[in-house]
């Protein structure tokens, strides 16, 4: 019996072999991924460090200068969740890639903008494309790196400080020698090589299955910006106004956030398609690690960021050595960190946490006392960050691995919502003490005891942990 064209053909196709996707080299798709971060996180410093310079530069009111920084961190938070949910819909690659072009790109036309509003717009745009980073990346990692997937998520704890600590070093020399202007045009040339290295080294996303095509759940999307935007400017005016000032803006501003926020949660839980599952934010296991994560790691990155205020308020440390107190955090988050992600299989979560949060404690209450006779304060300040970054480098790992692990397919989304979590908690950790500083007739001794309460903060949520889902092993 003779066989018709379409038999021979299916024949033909059946026998041709499969053109398999050339292994993964995890080592240089980490490194690129990296590369990228480092990148984000010098940019969180530098700007900061430039900024004096940028007003002067730009003819300026410090006022306005300093929205270089908070519309970057209005337009990251609002951006984050939509980042994750946009790298789950459309592929993690074409994001992280689509998120480093729009971060490279806005860097050059920050740096060649010659109008603070054309600016401030510009910083909040780059934040968008910051925002897709780590959720893209995040899911890169779970979906290619196999069994190795929990370690390496672990070490982006060790590439922001590093970042972080770089920024200010990048700053000063740009101020000194070029222009304020090189803070963003040094992102340029690190972009375009991570674009340049992700196009031809980063692995494809897998398929995935089909689902009916749905609308996108823009009611949901707008709830949530609208309600994150509220509530970052709540804090905000609180902290630029002071107490009580800005308590009648803040009332306001708080009172429309927690209503959207409600809006949000009531359509997220009727919406057929909703833009983020409710569970994923506040179901069992999911509710807990994010608010963890919000106290310890948010409240910890607030107090941070405000020790070489407190330096020179207290102890009249002068700017320079106030600011290298942040590399004896920074160098102790990133060893501890990397310890952290190596032992973590052993540990289990709730170890960690329980240690790491442990030595936030103790750091907190040396920051707040007065050193003791004979100890110069710049060395106890030394020691007690040391301690606060080596606690938060231990937490790190197991606090990022703890949603992951839940629901490594919703990977992009649980990243976004971590971070997002860290900064709710570090910016309204900060705009709460700069707001009671603001009145304040001895702002060094009030900041000992905001450093004091935030110890007694984590002491009292330290119960929380044992509610945290342990895990052994690779996930």
């Amino acid at each position: 019996m003779s066989s018709s064209p379409s038999d021979i053909r299916s024949a033909d196709a059946s026998s041709r072999p499969v053109k398999a996707e050339p292994p993964v080299r995890r080592v240089l798709v980490f490194c690129i991924i990296a590369l990228a971060l480092m990148m984000m996180a010098i940019d969180g410093t530098i700007v900061a460090t430039v900024l004096h310079t940028l007003q002067r530069g730009l003819d300026t009111t410090i006022n306005w200068a300093g929205w270089t920084i908070t519309a970057y961190s209005f337009g990251f938070v609002v951006m984050l969740p939509i980042s994750g949910k946009l790298a789950e819909r459309y592929g993690r690659r074409k994001v992280f890639i689509g998120s480093v072009c729009a971060f490279t790109i806005t860097s050059l036309l920050c740096g060649l903008a010659d109008n603070i509003f054309v600016l401030i717009a510009l910083r909040a745009l780059q934040a968008a494309g910051g925002a897709g980073f780590t959720p893209s990346a995040t899911g890169i990692i779970v979906d290619h790196f196999g069994d190795a997937r929990d370690r390496a998520v672990s070490l982006f704890g060790s590439i922001f400080p590093i970042g972080a600590m770089i920024g200010p070093i990048f700053g000063g020399l740009f101020v000194t020698y070029w222009s304020w202007r090189w803070a963003f045009y040094v992102n340029v040339p690190i972009g375009i090589v991570v674009v340049l290295l992700a196009l031809k080294h980063m692995p494809h996303d897998k398929p995935r299955a089909k689902k009916a095509r749905s609308h996108p759940d823009i009611p949901g999307v707008v709830l949530m910006g609208v309600g994150i935007l509220v509530g970052m400017l709540s804090v905000s005016v609180l902290g630029e106004q002071g107490l009580p000032a800005g308590l009648p803006a803040f009332a306001g501003l708080f009172v429309m956030a927690a209503v959207l926020a409600w809006a949000f949660f009531r359509h997220i839980g009727r919406a057929s398609n909703p833009f983020i599952a409710p569970r994923l934010i506040n179901g069992p296991g999911f509710g807990v690690v994010n608010l963890v994560n919000s106290i310890f790691g948010g409240l910890s990155q607030g107090a941070i960021v405000l020790v070489p205020l407190y330096a020179a308020n207290r102890y009249g440390i002068d700017a320079l050595g106030a600011g290298t107190l942040l590399i004896a955090q920074g160098a102790a988050a990133v060893v501890f960190s990397v310890a952290s992600a190596l032992a973590l299989r052993r540990t289990g979560h709730r170890l960690p946490l329980r240690v790491g949060s442990a030595v936030i404690v103790l750091g907190l209450v040396l920051i707040a006392i007065k050193p003791p006779f004979g100890i110069a304060p710049y060395l106890w300040l030394v020691v007690a960050t040391f301690l606060v970054g080596a606690g938060g480098g231990t937490i790190n790992p197991p606090s990022r691995n703890a949603g992951l692990q839940l629901a490594p397919e919703n990977s992009s989304t649980l990243a976004a919502l971590r971070t997002l979590s860290l900064q709710i908690g570090s910016i309204s950790a900060v705009s709460i003490v700069t707001a009671a500083l603001a009145g304040s007739g001895n702002p060094g001794l009030l900041q000992a005891w905001t450093y004091a309460v935030g110890a007694a903060i984590l002491v009292l949520a330290m119960p929380l942990i044992s509610r945290v889902p342990e895990h052994h092993g690779a996930w």
